[in-house]
């Protein structure tokens, strides 16, 4: 694929182009303004000269001789003028010495009045005239008398002007182009700088400096959302990469501690001989290590997954009230060891993967049951809200979860005291995993925690 060009081109050429077209549309104006200055002057001229001839025939008898000294004295006022007269019989009047022959110009006006007062150009081998040829008529007692009057007037000077000057306009024009080209060139340089800077610093970006962080108040305004939007992303980073270095510290705590109890046992085991029975229990106590550590391994291959988007929902209506019961009925043998009600207010409705929605609400109804002082009761509300929102509520009464542990409850491996690491607490996934599960639903749960009760509340839309 072609890689674009870089935008100090684009902006460069774009100068240039722009100034071009101005340029060249400032010089089409200036060359046309003073071409037709030319030609307004020297119309004036020629009409000037031709009145005068007018004048002239008012006073003439055709049977005369032709006014020469007069015809001259009208064109010694005006340097480079030529006339032309010739008379209705066709005989010409007058020409002057060394003038073209305009004798066509004179017999088409004389057979097309409308072509009377016309200007044309004219060129014979030595010069170029602009022409003006009209009709004039002269009444008389005797008679009446057709005229036709062609004023030239020689324009080389004009257009070896005009000439000069186009050459010379359009070497400024391509001068000028080439110039503001250079001062885009420049000036886009100079306007970079920052993104340049910008660059400079994100180079020295590395895993132990993600604390770096661009100053929008140092960059131009238009640059400010840019040097916001990256000092976000930078954030984003830090976080991320700080939970990632967190959770591996995690994952190698979790599972040094079922290694090591498993490595100890083993070589208990084999420090002496025993009987099968003994070789019997400590298998089975070995079993309950693999089996945390299975489900541990399985938790962070759930996580991974829901992380990445590999994990595809199976949507069904899952009635909320029939699974809460079929938990609390889980449940039960353990509630009444631990001196626990169960109460369900409400039912509810809504499409969701009701094996991964059951894992949430098992995970939350345990968590309740296991914080919930003996004589007391955990209440699951459900409701159906307005606007097909299904609100879920998991309540206990207990001991306030402090402040400080609310942002960061639903962290992996997250524990409020983390002094305890007692296998039937699990390894910290489960409220990790719940929010997963609901992030993937496209829906919110989140926690208060007062002294009197502490309230999962998890909200789910009807997408149906």
């Amino acid at each position: 694929m072609r890689r674009p060009p870089s935008l100090t081109l684009r902006l460069t050429l774009l100068f240039a182009v722009a100034a071009a077209v101005v340029f060249a549309g400032f010089g089409w104006i200036i060359e046309r303004s003073i071409a037709q200055h030319f030609v307004i002057e020297d119309v004036a001229k020629l009409k000037s000269v031709a009145q005068a001839v007018s004048q002239t025939l008012v006073n003439y008898d055709a049977t005369d001789k032709p006014p020469e000294k007069k015809f001259n004295s009208v064109l010694a006022g005006h340097h480079g003028t030529v006339l032309y007269i010739t008379h209705q019989d066709g005989r010409t009047l007058f020409v002057s010495p060394g003038g073209p022959d305009l004798s066509s110009l004179n017999q088409a006006v004389s057979s097309n009045n409308n072509e009377s007062g016309s200007v044309h150009y004219w060129n014979d081998a030595k010069h170029t005239y602009r022409v003006l040829t009209q009709r004039f008529t002269e009444n008389t007692a005797a008679a009446r008398h057709f005229y036709t009057i062609s004023v030239a007037v020689a324009i080389d000077g004009h257009l070896r002007f005009l000439d000069h000057f186009r050459f010379t306009l359009w070497l400024m024009i391509a001068s000028g182009t080439v110039f503001m080209g250079l001062m885009g060139w420049i000036a886009v340089r100079r306007g970079h700088a920052p993104l340049r800077s910008i660059v400079t610093q994100i180079h020295r970006i590395s895993a132990n400096e993600l604390n770096t962080r661009l100053s929008p108040e140092t960059v131009p305004r238009e640059l400010t959302d840019l040097a916001n939007s990256f000092n976000d992303m930078l954030a984003r980073m830090e976080e991320a990469f700080q939970r990632l270095s967190n959770f591996s510290a995690d994952i190698a705590h979790e599972l040094r501690t079922p290694v090591t109890s498993l490595l100890t046992q083993t070589q208990v085991a084999l420090s002496q001989s025993r009987s099968n029975e003994e070789y019997r229990e400590i298998l089975y106590s070995n079993i309950e290590e693999y089996e945390r550590m299975a489900q541990m391994v399985g938790d962070m291959l759930f996580l991974a997954k829901a992380d990445n988007g590999q994990y595809q929902l199976d949507r069904t209506d899952v009635d909320l009230a029939k699974e809460i019961q079929a938990l609390f009925e889980y449940y039960e043998a353990w509630a009444e060891e631990r001196g626990v009600a169960l109460a369900l207010h409400g039912n509810a409705t809504v499409p969701a993967d009701r094996l991964m929605l059951r894992r949430v609400l098992g995970n939350l109804l345990s968590n309740a049951i296991r914080h919930t002082p003996s004589g007391n009761t955990v209440h699951v509300r459900l409701e159906q809200q307005p606007g097909q929102t299904i609100s879920i509520s998991v309540e206990n009464p207990g001991p306030a979860i402090p402040t400080e542990h609310i942002p960061r409850l639903f962290n992996r491996f997250h524990r409020v005291d983390a002094s305890r690491h007692r296998s039937d607490e699990g390894a910290g996934l489960g409220l990790a995993i719940a929010k997963s599960i609901i992030d993937i639903h496209e829906g919110t749960i989140d926690v208060e925690s007062t002294e009197e009760c502490t309230r999962f509340r998890i909200v789910l839309h009807n997408l149906n």
